[in-house]
C-alpha cells in the first residue's frame, strides 16, 4: 500500500557517465525484463511518493526508458562535473520545505519494500538523515535529507555527494538496515554484472 508522507519526494540521480562499462549504459541494462533505470523508476513510483529524475542530455535512451511514466525529467547540462550537480539540479526543481530521499540509479536489487520502509523511518524521524544500510551494516543508499539541509545541500560540488555533510552532521544520521545487499550492490563494469547475473541464476 503507498505510504502518505506528502512533505517526502524521492529523487533519482541518473546522470552519470557510465564510463566504466566500456561503451554500454549500465542504466540500460536489462533487469526483471526491462532497463534498470525505468525499473528502478518504477519501484520508486509504487510508493505512491512524487519522483523526479536528473538525466543527461547526452543520452536520449534513458528517458526514451521511462516512457509513459508519471516522472519529471530534469537535464543535467553539467553532469560531468560530478554528481553533486545532479544532485543540485534535482534539488533545485523541488519545493524547499521538501524533505528529499535521493535515490541512485544503478542499484538493482532496491525494491518498494525497501523504499517504503525507508519513508516510514522518515515519518517517525523527520528531523534526521536517514542512510540505508545493507544487513552487515555497511552503508549505502537510498539517504533522506531533511528540509532543513537544502541550503547546505545546493552548496555541494565535485563527485563526493553529500559525504562532506554527512560526517558533519553526524549527530543527525540514524541508519536503516535494507536486506542483503539491497543498498550496497552497484554495479559498474560488464564484469560486475556479469557476475552479479550469475549469482541469481
Amino acid at each position: 500500500m503507498p505510504i502518505s508522507t506528502p512533505d517526502l519526494q524521492i529523487l533519482i540521480l541518473a546522470a552519470g557517465a557510465s564510463r566504466r562499462m566500456r561503451g554500454t549504459d549500465k542504466l540500460l541494462q536489462p533487469v526483471a525484463g526491462q532497463p534498470l533505470l525505468r525499473h528502478i523508476a518504477g519501484q520508486a513510483l509504487a510508493t505512491g511518493l512524487a519522483v523526479t529524475v536528473t538525466l543527461p542530455p547526452d543520452r536520449p535512451a534513458r528517458a526514451a526508458a521511462l516512457s509513459g511514466l508519471p516522472i519529471r525529467h530534469i537535464p543535467v547540462a553539467d553532469a560531468q562535473d560530478g554528481l553533486a550537480q545532479s544532485l543540485r539540479a534535482g534539488l533545485a526543481s523541488l519545493p524547499p520545505q521538501q524533505a528529499v530521499m535521493v535515490l541512485l540509479a544503478d542499484l538493482p536489487e532496491i525494491t518498494t519494500a525497501d523504499l517504503m520502509q525507508m519513508a516510514r523511518a522518515y515519518a517517525d524521524a523527520p528531523d534526521q538523515i536517514l542512510r540505508a544500510t545493507d544487513a552487515s551494516g555497511q552503508p549505502g543508499h537510498p539517504v533522506i535529507f531533511p528540509a532543513s539541509l537544502r541550503a547546505e545541500l545546493m552548496q555541494l560540488s565535485g563527485d563526493d555527494g553529500a559525504r562532506a555533510l554527512l560526517r558533519r552532521h553526524a549527530g543527525l544520521l540514524r541508519l536503516i538496515a535494507l536486506p542483503d545487499r539491497h543498498a550496497t550492490t552497484d554495479l559498474d563494469t560488464p564484469e560486475d554484472w556479469a557476475t552479479w547475473r550469475s549469482g541469481r541464476e
